[in-house]
């Protein structure tokens, strides 16, 4: 899976896609949607917007989710059509919305009445009208990082459920927006089906509130959160789909003609990527000992941000077990990878692997301390 003899030749940190296992999640993706017969997945670029790894993505004919106008910029450039890109996001500039408006992208997904109100006059200047969703907060909360829960009532995004229909019938009364849907997102990493059960428990109810009240939508958007498994990547490199979309198929109640959409990213991309490092040293501290690796905290946030968890695998030995906090080289004490974990013995020179960072690792690197950014490379090329 890691062709270390070609590690050999690129300069440390990088990033690292295995092609073959992101067809194969792309094609158990197409191979359960397909079951539904309406159920559309939009990528979610937030998570990775790699060109490689977008180019790999379109050729699955998945659409696509955006929340700034460079993201359109880029998958644009990955070859998607614009009539497939969905575009979110709390706080979208005058310029994203030109732009989205000039590409004539799918939807906007609105998440206030002042930015409806800006949509509605800008694609006025422009002639143009605007197919819009509403983005509801539906108060479910999802068992994830409090960092990364996005659907209770306390959250900044969405719109408020009490204020869902005030807000369709004015959207149906301005002249530049056609109103179309729904739009839903609870969190990310969620691995408890129960949580995507209550989604759509709300959204029956609110389903049922708007049909008493004559309005009829289209589309219902789900948006992603489906996890992996950070723990067992090796086990587990294709999450579980069939569950995700059985979990929808039984529990959402559909009109007659009503699409449901989704907006999956991490579940897509963070098995296939590994961020691959060297070892700079070997330190003996006072009660532990460390790998000092040339990646840092710059190169790979999620564990200082999130305390989240990467399994790490040294690629190059096969020697007994030893344990080791892996830390980065930035002057923050937040720089490390893990801590007390074992490892074969590891000296100068080795290479690691830092699993499932296929998603939220390339994306949010940062040149902190004047470090160059990561380069991504593809199994297809090396």
């Amino acid at each position: 899976m890691y062709p270390l003899e070609k590690f050999t030749n690129i300069r440390t940190p990088f990033y690292y896609y295995d092609m073959d296992l992101l067809r194969q999640t792309l094609s158990v993706i197409n191979t359960e949607t397909e079951k539904y017969g309406n159920y559309f997945v939009h990528y979610a670029v937030k998570a990775n917007a790699n060109l490689k790894v977008l180019k790999v993505i379109n050729e699955y004919g998945l659409g696509i989710d955006c929340v700034s106008g460079g993201e359109i910029e880029q998958v644009l450039a990955a070859g998607f059509p614009a009539n497939k890109i969905v575009f979110a996001g709390v706080g979208k500039s005058d310029w994203e919305i030109e732009l989205g408006l000039d590409k004539e992208i799918f939807c906007f997904n609105v998440e206030s009445i002042p930015e409806l109100e800006v949509i509605n006059e800008i694609a006025g200047s422009k002639g143009k009208v605007a197919t819009v969703c509403f983005r509801i907060n539906p108060n479910v909360g999802a068992h994830t990082h409090a960092n990364i829960t996005t659907g209770l009532a306390e959250n900044k995004f969405g719109i408020a459920m009490e204020d869902m229909e005030k807000f369709i019938h004015l959207a149906k009364s301005l002249k530049n927006i056609q109103f179309k849907g729904l739009h839903f997102h609870i969190g990310s990493q969620i691995l408890e089906m129960d949580d995507f059960v209550a989604l759509s428990n709300r959204i029956n109810e609110l389903q049922d509130k708007l049909e008493a009240s004559g309005l009829a939508i289209e589309i219902i958007n789900v948006g992603g959160g489906l996890g992996i498994d950070y723990q067992n990547p090796e086990e587990n490199p294709v999450p579980n789909f069939a569950d995700y979309f059985a979990t929808y198929n039984k529990h959402l109640k559909l009109r007659p003609g009503q699409t449901v959409h989704f907006e999956l990213g991490r579940s897509i991309v963070a098995q296939c990527g590994a961020l691959i490092t060297k070892v700079n040293y070997v330190k003996e501290g006072s009660f532990k000992k460390f790998a000092i690796v040339d990646a840092g905290m710059t190169d790979l946030i999620r564990p200082a941000l999130y305390d989240a968890h990467h399994k790490i695998i040294n690629l190059s030995s096969t020697e007994a077990e030893e344990t080791y906090d892996v830390v980065g080289p930035i002057c923050e004490s937040s720089d490390v990878f893990d801590k007390a974990i074992q490892l074969p013995k590891t000296k100068r020179g080795d290479y690691l692997a830092l699993l499932s960072a296929g998603a939220y690792g390339e994306i949010m690197a940062s040149s902190y301390n004047c470090r160059k950014l990561p380069i991504g490379y593809s199994s297809d090329e090396l």
